[in-house]
This record gives C-alpha cells, structure tokens and sequence, in this order.
C-alpha cells in the first residue's frame, strides 16, 4: 500500500496547507514520461520518510486549478511546503538523493 495522498483542490488545503509536517508535492500526468519515472521514486520516499513528511501528488489533467494556482508550466514539477508556505520546488526528473536532501533541509 502507498503513503502517497493523492491531492484535489476540496483536499489541498487540509493536506497540504494546514499540515504539522513538510509535505511534498508532486504535479504529473498520466502521459508524462519523466513522471512515471519520477513516481517509484516519490512512492519510495512516502514509505521511507512517511512518519517525518506528508507525500502527496496533484494530477494537473484532473486539477487544472491546483496547477494554474502555482503557476505550473512543466512536469514534473515538485513543491515543498513547511507551515503552509513554499519553501522549495524543482522541475524534471531528479536523483532520489537530490530530493532527500531538499525535504530534510525543511525537516
């Protein structure tokens, strides 16, 4: 079973925003390439790290709103919150290391 929450606009905000912990989010699509990629990834780091940050994923075909109201151009795009502010985000595919890193700078 996966510890990734998946995310809609009536759930964003009690998911994301108002979370005790960093959350990560990440925005794909279900014909995006460098998402499915990214996804085993983002799944491994939900199971490892799920008691320490929130992982959640915003599909932008079903949430068009969610992804025009943080202005996303490309996917995958990934967004950390911490005390429901962005502290960070990167676009494309990343190493598993990289994006460890960026969540435990906010940890």
């Amino acid at each position: 079973m996966s510890n990734v929450v998946d995310v809609t606009q009536d759930t964003f905000r009690s998911t994301v925003i108002e979370s005790d912990k960093p959350v990560i989010v990440d925005f794909w699509a279900e014909w995006c390439g460098p998402c499915k990629k990214l996804s085993p990834m983002i799944e491994q780091i939900a199971d490892e790290m799920g008691d320490k940050v929130t992982v959640a994923k915003v599909d932008v075909d079903a949430e068009r709103t969610l992804g025009a109201m943080f202005q996303i151009m490309s996917i995958p795009s990934v967004l950390i919150f911490k005390d429901g502010e962005k502290v960070d985000e990167f676009v494309g595919l990343r190493p598993k290391a990289e994006i460890v890193a960026k969540l435990n700078d906010h940890l």
